[in-house]
């Protein structure tokens, strides 16, 4: 339904906002019979131009609930559009008996595109990902007094409206007074600030290229030859081996003399003979789960 209804061309709020604005809102608002009618022609026929006629009656409400999303310095356009897609998702859920207005259930559904596309493009880095955290994200800033950090009884207080752990408060207003930093510094950075760049300061200074290609190296090649070594044991032996030490679950003594009908002695003179013939067929490297 989304591609026929945005091949209607002419509107698009990225082109010219204020023309699309005006157009908008010289489209008639739908009576409560109307809406009943195309909604029930759309949900029982598929009828595509109901709902073409369902969405161009209510762009204007995207464009009323877009506006207040401007204090977070996105094209104003972008969000109308954002919001449009949620406009035409709530048009294809929309079930005309249930005797609630198209506005009013499809402000759930607008909001929720624009809140995905503010919270995707706020920040290089997304701030909020928790639903507690979403939630801080819209209405921290409405909820602050004054400009300068909360005190104690204003997180509790934020913390009690928002139904939020005040340790999220502060951390959510923390991730609201940052800003987005290169990692490499900024192209117009000079000498002086050069030092602040995240890669001054974040360097691991314990890694070792070398010497991790080493360990990968020699903990692939031990892999190989321990498989190697195993597959020559006979059937028994390999299988003891594998219960007793590479297993998830390990088998006891007791357990596998009761499997293979010997003592557990005998099953402790097995394992010990295995372990020595793959160590032997492994080199002189000392088995992990030998040692």
């Amino acid at each position: 339904m989304g591609n026929n209804l945005q091949a209607t061309g002419e509107l698009s709020p990225g082109h010219d906002l204020n023309g699309y604005i005006q157009t908008v809102n010289s489209i008639p608002v739908l009576s409560v019979e109307e809406e009943r009618e195309l909604g029930t022609r759309l949900r029982e026929n598929g009828d595509i131009s109901a709902a073409r006629r369902l969405v161009m009656s209510h762009l204007r409400f995207v464009v009323h609930i877009a506006r207040s999303y401007s204090g977070y310095g996105l094209p104003q356009a972008d969000l109308v559009q954002e919001g449009n897609v949620g406009l035409m998702k709530a048009v294809k859920r929309f079930d005309p008996t249930q005797g609630v207005r198209l506005v009013s259930f499809a402000v759930h559904w607008i909001k929720a595109e624009i809140h995905e596309y503010v919270l995707r493009n706020w920040r290089i880095v997304k701030v909020a990902t928790t639903k507690a955290q979403r939630k801080l994200f819209f209405n921290l800033r409405s909820a602050k007094k004054r400009l300068a950090w909360l005190n104690n009884n204003e997180v509790d207080a934020i913390a009690k409206d928002l139904d939020v752990k005040p340790h999220v408060v502060r951390e959510m207003e923390g991730r609201l007074s940052s800003t987005d930093a290169g990692f490499d510094g900024f192209a117009n950075d000079d000498d002086d600030q050069a030092y602040l760049a995240p890669a001054n300061y974040l360097e691991d200074m314990r890694a070792n290229p070398a010497q991790q290609l080493e360990d990968e190296d020699y903990e692939q090649d031990a892999t190989r030859r321990l498989s190697d070594a195993m597959a020559k044991l006979d059937d028994r032996a390999r299988d003891i081996l594998q219960q007793r030490w590479l297993s998830d679950s390990k088998a006891t003594l007791h357990e596998l003399a009761d499997t293979y009908g010997v003592s557990a002695e005998r099953i402790r003179q097995l394992e010990k003979s295995a372990m020595k013939k793959v160590r032997d067929m492994m080199g002189e490297e000392s088995l992990a789960f030998a040692s």
